[in-house]
């Protein structure tokens, strides 16, 4: 009796976001889904509506504690997504219908490294990040996505060439948890799709990776997103059009662990002294003796 009063007083959201998870996790096993790789990609989220942008988080130093850097997300009206995957074009195909752009989100403002002032514990500014919000929770417990049965995560974008870092948030027992890599631009300024490994995710907490390397809980993930902490003032601006998780490898080149962006060698990092609890501020750990490069 306690359960299905719990049921019949639950807001609307709560009933159509369990119905919706039932309708979804009946079609895996009707298609069996479990005996063979998936040959459709699984969206995670497609900015196809001027909704989308709000089941996002944006943070930036001046959104967690009194920094300068800005930063929006804002719905661009295109073409229509087309379900499948493709090469140049949109998700599906080629640029078709007068070239017109997809939908998309606009990451766009500019990073500033200047310091709060009145806030002596905060030592390094300069970031921006937006990722996706919690998906809330239906009849057996909280919405996560299993993307267990895929390979690679790709993402549609149109970069300014700067030095984003793609996140993944899983259910893991220690919250402040993010597996990382930076985001493959091959021709900035241009639409393109980029695929990267799951297993090139690098484990990190607070910007420093994490020994042991475990392996990504693909069973429990909570939420993507993109991060900029370059920390190069100015301008950032980067177009995302969708988000999915697919069995299909990359068309350029193979991205493997060492190109995450991260120092992979043993030692102590430069943990984020000011800030703690932004998970989303990440600065990647440069090689010994490499300078860092400045993408404009």
């Amino acid at each position: 009796m306690f359960a299905p009063t719990l049921i019949m007083r639950a807001p609307p959201t709560f009933l159509r976001r369990s119905l919706d998870e039932f309708r979804r996790q009946a079609g895996i096993a009707i298609r069996m889904d479990g005996l063979h790789s998936p040959t459709k990609p699984f969206p995670l989220i497609k900015f196809t509506t001027p909704e989308t942008p709000s089941h996002c988080k944006v943070m930036s130093d001046q959104t967690n504690f009194g920094g300068f850097s800005r930063a929006a997300l804002t719905y661009v009206p295109g073409a229509e997504h087309i379900d499948g995957e493709g090469g140049t074009g949109r998700i599906g195909g080629g640029e078709k219908e007068g070239d017109l752009e997809p939908s998309h989100v606009l990451f766009k403002g500019s990073i500033s490294t200047e310091l709060p002032p009145n806030r002596p514990e905060v030592q390094r500014s300069g970031f921006a990040a937006w990722r996706t919000r919690d998906r809330g929770w239906w009849v057996f417990g909280k919405l996560l996505w299993d993307i267990d049965p895929y390979a690679y995560l790709a993402l549609r974008i149109k970069s300014d060439g700067r030095k984003y870092f793609v996140n993944i948030q899983t259910e893991s027992i220690v919250p402040t948890d993010l597996h990382q890599h930076l985001l493959p631009c091959y021709t900035p300024g241009e639409w393109e799709t980029v695929t990267i490994p799951f297993s090139a995710f690098v484990r990190t907490s607070y910007g420093v990776v994490v020994e042991p390397q475990r392996e990504m809980l693909r069973q429990k993930v909570r939420s993507v997103g993109v991060g900029l902490t370059d920390r190069v003032p100015g301008p950032f601006e980067l177009r995302v059009a969708d988000v999915y998780a697919t069995n299909r490898a990359p068309e350029k080149g193979r991205v493997t662990r060492e190109d995450s962006g991260f120092d992979l060698d043993e030692g102590e990092g430069d943990g984020d002294e000011g800030g703690k609890g932004m998970m989303d501020e990440i600065e990647p750990r440069r090689k010994k003796g490499e300078v860092e490069r400045i993408l404009i």
